[in-house]
Parts: structure tokens; C-alpha cells; sequence
């Protein structure tokens, strides 16, 4: 018998498309832009749709529950709301199964189907873990995704990617979904403290730096009316930071990160660390802010940074944040190293790390000299330390 057969080789493409939306008050009844969303996917049918809402967010607005609720009873052919579930706000969502579980259980018992949607809306922690709770029930149910804050407005929502922490790692278990679509209602950013206006800023510039020279000499120019929470500029910010962000994903090759090289993550490796070394009381924009400013002081030990250090650290500290490393100790920054070595496990492969060379460009590097990143390290700690 002859058992030697050739294999069967397939390949295919899957064309992907989603919209990011802007608008205020999208639960006004008077707005139409979440109904014609779904008449657009099912027309004349009544969709299920199960709302998850941060609870953070909940207590800021607290006419939201009825709001979403009124405008689903005035569109009744259109959508069927089905229940609304709280879930902890901040990286408290990600942090175990607990949120995840809550989620999939009210997909099963409201019967939300892939032809259903569920609808994230909060911080860019929750609309993570919806997200992952979404992509692994049915293999997938329908999602959109209504950010609420700066940073999920302008980059955790836009992308494809959803996750939660696992074994005292940030983003462990995760998968790659493309939402049906983000709706930005400029609305939610209101009523966000200070502290989290300024967190969302960091992916801006961070963006700005690898991509866009233009934009980030923009975020220069307006550096205190983003200070003082002027809504028509953080507005273009958003929409800017967001299309740059997209265009990534459609244009970059690798919407998926089947390879080793992650730009979007300039300033990650140090930031996800610092993350989980402050037990998350570091906001996720703060730490990219601090690691952002740690790889161009490398670039600049390096040598390949051309560009002027000082204004780069400048637009940092004046739209709000401290540059100030929370680690104090030897031990606690041969910890924060460590973070080097994650960061290539999470991608697989060779270690990835990019720089900038000069503002709006990027270069990959793949091996790091400790020492120097070490003392770029130790330029942020506001004690003097001894080096390694």
C-alpha cells in the first residue's frame, strides 16, 4: 500500500474592513449614528446587543444605564437590548479570569450569537478584555468598541489586538480580532481626571516620533492648550493619532505581528515592566511616557540619535508628565532589565527594540547594551545610584 502522499498545500486571503467614528452624545436619541450602524450590517431586524460598561465609567455618567436604554426602546426594529453588565475599570479587568468569565457568561445566557453584538465601553483595559472575551465565545461574536478615554480613543481601541494579564505578565492570553467598529464619543473625556487627560497624550507623541514629524512639531506647538484640556485640539490629536495608527495596521504588512518588529511599541519593553513593578498604579500612558523617554536617552548613549534629545524630553514633561523612575534600589532596576528579555519572549523571536533616530523615523535594533540602558535607566531616578 502506498502511503507516500503528496501534501495538500492551501493559502488564502480575507479581506478586513472596519470604521472608526466620531461623534458626541451617542446615546442621545436624537443621534442616529449607532442605529444606522446596525441597519448598515442587518437592515429592518432586531439585533441583540449586550452592553458592558467600566464601572468607572458608570460613575462619572450616572444617566448612562437609562440613556442606553431609552434609545434602544426608541429604535425597537433595529436593536434589542438584551442586559447591561458592570466590570471593574482599569487594569483590575485584565488582571484574572474573573471579568472575562462575567462577560462570557452573559453572552451565554442572553444567547448573543455571532450575528449579535457586544458593545465594549470604557478604558482601554476593559475594551481589552471584552474584546478577548468576544473573540473567544462563538470563535468570535460581533464587537464594537466605544472608548472612553484619551488613550483607548487614540490607540488601545483602534487596533485588532485584545488581551488580559496572566501569569504576572502584561497581555499573556490574547487574540487578534478585527471590531466591526470603535464609535469616539468626545463626550466621555470630560469627566476624566487630570492624570488620565495627560496618560493618553504619550501614545500621541509616541506615534508622532516613529511616524509623523509634522504631528509631533503639532503636539510641540500645543503643548499647554493639551495641558489645559482644550477639546478642539486633543480632538485632531485623537482622530490624527488614531488614522496613523490604522493606516499601520492596513499598510505596515503585518497587521496580525506574525514577525519580530513592532514599532507601535516604541518605549513598550520598559513600560509594560514598569507596569506590572508598580502593581499597576503606574498608568499604562505614564509608563510609556517613562519608557519612551528611557530609549531616546539610549539613543542618545548609543549615538544614534541625531536629533535634539532636549526637545523631545521637553514636550514630554510640558504637556504634564513626571519623567521620574518609581524605583529607587539596585534590585528593583536589575528587575526593570529583566523587562528586556520579556519583551522578546512576547514577540518571539529575535529581540526587537525600536529607536528613534530622528523624529518621524525609526530604526530596529537587536541587541541592547546594558550598561548604557542601565545609565539611561538611572538618568530618570531621582536619587543617585551605583551603577551595576
Amino acid at each position: 500500500m502506498n502511503t507516500n502522499l503528496p501534501p495538500i498545500r492551501q493559502a488564502f486571503q480575507v479581506r478586513y474592513s472596519y470604521q472608526l467614528l466620531f461623534t458626541q452624545h451617542v446615546f442621545a436619541v436624537e443621534n442616529p449614528l449607532f442605529k444606522n450602524l446596525l441597519a448598515e450590517y442587518r437592515p429592518n431586524e432586531a439585533i441583540k446587543c449586550l452592553f458592558v460598561v467600566d464601572k468607572g465609567v458608570m460613575d462619572h455618567h450616572a444617566q448612562l444605564e437609562s440613556s442606553i436604554k431609552q434609545y434602544c426602546n426608541q429604535y425597537p426594529s433595529q436593536i434589542q437590548f438584551t442586559e447591561l453588565v458592570v466590570v471593574p475599570g482599569g487594569e483590575q479587568s485584565k488582571q484574572d479570569q474573573s471579568s472575562v468569565d462575567k462577560c462570557l457568561k452573559a453572552i451565554n445566557e442572553n444567547a448573543i450569537c455571532r450575528h449579535s453584538f457586544v458593545l465594549a465601553i470604557g478604558g482601554g483595559a476593559v475594551v481589552d478584555m471584552v474584546g478577548y472575551a468576544a473573540t473567544i465565545a462563538h470563535r468570535g461574536v460581533q464587537l464594537i468598541r466605544i472608548p472612553t478615554t484619551v488613550l483607548a480613543q487614540n490607540d488601545a481601541a483602534v487596533g485588532v489586538k485584545n488581551s488580559v494579564n496572566a501569569f504576572e505578565k502584561k497581555n499573556f492570553l490574547g487574540t487578534f480580532s478585527v471590531p466591526h467598529a470603535i464609535i469616539n464619543d468626545l463626550e466621555f473625556l470630560k469627566t476624566l481626571e487630570q492624570r488620565d487627560w495627560v496618560a493618553g497624550i504619550a501614545e500621541a507623541i509616541k506615534v508622532a516620533l516613529i511616524k509623523d514629524k509634522a504631528f509631533f512639531e503639532y503636539i510641540e506647538e500645543n503643548t499647554e492648550a493639551l495641558a489645559n484640556r482644550e477639546m478642539e485640539v486633543m480632538a485632531y490629536l485623537i482622530h490624527r493619532c488614531a488614522e496613523l495608527h490604522m493606516e499601520h495596521i492596513s499598510k505596515g504588512g503585518d497587521p496580525f505581528e506574525s514577525g519580530s518588529s513592532r514599532p507601535l511599541d516604541f518605549g513598550h519593553w520598559s513600560a509594560h515592566k514598569m507596569e506590572y513593578m508598580t502593581n499597576y498604579q503606574l498608568r499604562h500612558g505614564e509608563a510609556v511616557a517613562l519608557g519612551m523617554a528611557i530609549d531616546m536617552v539610549y539613543a542618545d548613549l548609543m549615538g544614534v540619535l541625531q536629533d535634539d534629545l532636549n526637545r523631545v524630553l521637553d514636550v514630554i514633561k510640558k504637556v504634564g508628565f513626571q519623567l521620574e523612575i518609581p524605583f529607587e534600589s539596585d534590585k528593583e532596576i536589575k528587575e526593570l532589565l529583566k523587562g528586556i528579555e520579556e519583551f522578546r519572549e512576547h514577540l518571539g523571536g529575535e529581540l526587537t527594540i525600536p529607536l528613534i533616530p530622528k523624529i518621524g523615523t525609526k530604526m530596529d535594533v537587536h541587541h541592547i547594551d546594558y550598561e548604557l540602558m542601565d545609565q539611561a535607566i538611572r538618568s530618570f531616578v531621582c536619587k543617585p545610584q551605583n551603577s551595576l
